[in-house]
């Protein structure tokens, strides 16, 4: 996508690295500038296993919604949704049930226009713009409104995104707000970086994405990512690295799991 430029949004700073860009190149997508590729490329060289962490996160997504698909979850809001990649929430919700509803929310116009062109002509999926710094807003959207019915039992997905709201804007307060405005029965799927499995390169990292991206990463130990669930109740095997969280074969887990630096778990309220 560095050649032609003509389907970027208007107003898309091209110059800047973007985190849902940087993400898309990770995953090896085509929605990306050179100065996406170019933080993902001086990110890799301190963390090699990044695309790794970047796809089994995206894994574990699925199988998270999996299982609030058999759990008889029809409504998602997926917050901090990205860029469209294969196995997208609603694909996978609406596999399980062609009337279940799902509401994408993402900051990057790049990421809803893609979003806009995939869920064409599907009246149950839709994207909206949307800032997690703003739950209110995210929930009194009439978008939001339209396709889910917040007095039932709601999937809310929070998949890498928390650790880009720093402490002093208390994603703490966020979380909360969003859990209020659930049915009990809901669920959340929740997803956030930590530096407890190797400390020196986890902030090498850190370092490196917060020179090069506009939205800064922050990193957190698992007894703070623990908070987010307050108000839920994990369900097995609990907060656990991401390659650990009810893998598709035991061949998926591999020996250093500690190593993804991604926490993940699934909570219900």
């Amino acid at each position: 996508m560095a050649g032609d430029l003509s389907w970027v949004p208007p107003g898309v700073d091209t110059h800047r690295a973007n985190v849902a860009r940087v993400y898309d190149y990770w995953l090896g997508g085509s929605h990306n500038f050179l100065a996406d590729q170019d933080v993902g490329r001086a990110i890799a060289a301190v963390e090699p296993n990044m695309r790794a962490i970047a796809r089994a996160n995206r894994a574990f997504l699925g199988r998270a919604v999996q299982f609030l698909a058999a759990a008889g979850i029809r409504q998602f809001l997926d917050i901090g949704s990205g860029i469209p990649t294969q196995g997208n929430v609603h694909e996978i919700a609406q596999r399980a049930d062609p009337a279940a509803r799902v509401v994408y929310v993402d900051i990057d116009p790049v990421a809803i226009a893609h979003s806009k062109a995939i869920l064409a002509g599907n009246e149950n999926a839709t994207v909206i713009e949307g800032d997690l710094r703003d739950p209110e807003t995210i929930l009194t959207h009439d978008i939001s409104r339209r396709l889910i019915d917040f007095s039932q039992p709601t999937g809310l997905l929070l998949m890498v995104v928390l650790h880009f709201i720093a402490d002093a804007e208390d994603p703490w307060r966020i979380l909360a707000t969003l859990r209020d405005a659930l049915a009990p029965g809901s669920y959340l799927v929740l997803g956030h970086a930590t530096y407890e499995g190797k400390p020196e390169i986890a902030h090498a990292t850190e370092t490196v994405y917060n020179r090069g991206v506009s939205t800064q990463l922050h990193l957190r130990p698992r007894a703070e990512i623990l908070r987010f669930f307050d108000g839920f109740e994990l369900v097995d095997p609990g907060l656990v690295y991401v390659p650990l969280w009810r893998p598709a074969s035991p061949a998926d887990v591999p020996g250093d799991s500690h190593s993804f630096q991604c926490l993940v778990g699934v909570a219900r309220r």
